[in-house]
C-alpha cells in the first residue's frame, strides 16, 4: 500500500504485530480519538468502547454489529440511555467485570484484524420512489415561501392597497395582515403531520430509545423557529403602519438559527463537550456528533419515510468509516457558515436600504424573501456533487483495507 493511499485513510494503523496488552486503533477503531465516542452515557455503539480495555481492537467490529443487531431485534422501542438497560449481550461488561468477560471470549490474535463486510455498512436509502413526494414539498415550499409572500404582497398593495393612488380600499395594516396569514401553510402542516408520525403509538420512524413525548431534534428545533417567527411578526405590526422590513425576515431567522445551532454544536463536538441535552439519537451525556447529523437522521427517517432502521443503519455507517465521519463535519460547516453568513448578508441588505420610498422598502421585503433561495441553490448543487465525490472515495478506500487483509 502506498504512502499516499496509506495517508488518506486518514490514520490507517501499521501492520506489526499488537503486543501483550496493547490497544491498536485501525482506521475505524480511531473512533473514539476523533471525538466521536460517547461519553458517561451509553449509546447503540457502547460495546465497542467498553470492549478497548478489555479484548483489545480484535473484536471491537464484531461485537459491536452483534450488540446493535440484538438491540434491533429486542430493544428498539427502550431507551437505551437509561440506567439499568443491559445494552449489551454480555452482561460482564455492563457490571465491570473485566475478568469474567476476559474468560468468556478466545484471547485475541497478535497479528489478525477485525473482518471487514466487502462494502461499507448500507444506508438502504434512496430517492427511487420518492421523488415526487420530494417534488411535492418543494413546490409548496417555493410557493408558501416565495410566490405567496412577494407576488400577493405586489398584487393586493398596487392593485387594491396603499399603492394604487385611485382606488386603495385596503390599508397597509390589511394587506400585510393578509399575506402574512397566507404563508407558511405548508410549514405548519408539515410540523403538525411529522409530530403525529412522532407521536402515534406504532410509530416506525420514532428516535432510537426515546420515548413519545419526546419527538426529536428536528422538530423541537422547528417549534422553536417559529416561536422566534411569530414574535418577529408580532414586533412587526406593533406600529400604525407595520413595518415590512421585519416582515421579510421569517427564512432569515430561520437560517440564522439553523447555521448558529448546528455551528455551536460543531464546537462542542471539537472540544469534546457531552451532549447537554438528547438530539435525537445522541443521548444526553453522550459525546455529540457534527450539528448536521441529526437533522439528516430526522429528516430521512420522518420526512423521507426511512423510519427507525435508516437511523440505525446512519448510526452504524458513521461508526464504521471514517470518510463518512469527515463528509459529514465537512458538510456541517459548510452548510452552518453559509447558512449564517446568508442570515447577516440578507438583514444588512434588508435594513440598509433607505426607507425613504416605497420603491426602496419594496426592494428590501423582496431581498428578504428572494435572496435565502438564491443562496441555497449553488450551495445544495454543490452538497451534491461533494457527497457523490466522497461517497465514491469511501467506497474505493475501503475495497483497498479489504483487499490489504486478504478479505477478497
Amino acid at each position: 500500500m502506498t504512502r499516499a493511499v496509506a495517508a488518506e485513510q486518514d490514520g490507517a494503523s501499521s501492520a506489526q504485530p499488537v503486543k501483550a496488552g496493547e490497544v491498536r486503533h485501525p482506521p475505524r477503531a480511531s473512533f473514539d480519538d476523533r471525538y466521536d465516542g460517547p461519553f458517561s452515557r451509553r449509546s447503540l455503539t457502547s460495546g465497542r468502547y467498553l470492549s478497548l480495555s478489555l479484548v483489545g481492537t480484535d473484536y471491537i467490529h464484531t461485537w459491536e454489529e452483534t450488540t446493535c443487531e440484538a438491540l434491533d431485534a429486542s430493544q428498539s422501542d427502550l431507551d437505551i440511555s437509561a440506567p439499568g438497560v443491559a445494552h449489551l449481550q454480555d452482561k460482564n461488561l455492563v457490571r465491570g467485570d473485566a475478568s469474567a468477560a476476559a474468560a468468556s471470549r478466545p484471547a485475541p490474535s497478535a497479528t489478525s484484524q477485525p473482518a471487514l463486510e466487502p462494502i461499507p455498512p448500507p444506508l438502504n436509502y434512496t430517492l427511487r420512489g420518492r421523488r415526487s413526494g420530494i417534488a411535492l414539498f418543494v413546490f409548496y415550499t417555493f410557493l408558501d415561501s416565495l410566490v405567496l409572500p412577494v407576488g400577493l404582497y405586489f398584487l393586493l398593495w398596487y392593485g387594491f392597497g396603499p399603492g394604487n393612488p385611485k382606488y386603495h380600499p385596503l390599508s397597509a395594516s390589511t394587506v400585510l395582515t393578509i399575506v402574512t396569514t397566507a404563508i407558511g401553510g405548508a410549514s405548519i402542516y408539515e410540523l403538525l403531520l411529522r409530530a403525529w408520525r412522532l407521536w402515534k403509538k406504532n410509530s416506525d420512524c420514532r428516535v432510537i430509545g426515546a420515548r413519545r413525548w419526546y419527538f426529536d431534534w428536528f422538530e423541537w428545533w422547528f417549534v422553536f423557529a417559529w416561536i422566534l417567527i411569530i414574535i418577529e411578526i408580532a414586533v412587526a405590526f406593533l406600529p400604525d403602519e407595520p413595518d415590512k422590513r421585519l416582515l421579510a425576515m421569517p427564512l432569515s431567522t430561520v437560517l440564522f438559527i439553523f447555521g448558529t445551532v448546528s455551528l455551536s454544536i460543531d464546537i462542542l463536538h471539537h472540544l469534546r463537550v457531552p451532549a447537554p441535552v438528547r438530539m435525537s439519537s445522541i443521548p444526553r451525556g453522550a459525546q455529540l456528533r457534527p450539528g448536521i447529523y441529526p437533522l439528516i437522521e430526522d429528516i430521512c427517517a420522518v420526512d423521507g419515510s426511512g423510519r427507525t432502521e435508516f437511523r440505525r443503519r446512519l448510526n452504524r455507517r458513521y461508526a464504521a468509516s471514517h470518510v463518512f465521519r469527515a463528509m459529514l463535519r465537512r458538510l456541517g460547516l459548510f452548510w452552518a457558515v453559509g447558512a449564517d453568513g446568508c442570515a447577516l448578508a440578507t438583514a444588512a441588505l434588508v435594513f440598509g436600504l433607505a426607507a425613504d420610498s416605497d420603491g426602496l422598502v419594496d426592494y428590501a421585503y423582496t431581498v428578504g424573501w428572494v435572496l435565502p433561495f438564491v443562496w441555497a441553490g449553488p450551495w445544495a448543487l454543490a452538497t451534491v456533487l461533494y457527497v457523490k465525490r466522497e461517497l465514491r472515495k469511501e467506497k474505493r478506500l475501503w475495497a483497498i483495507e479489504v483487499a490489504s487483509r486478504g478479505q477478497v
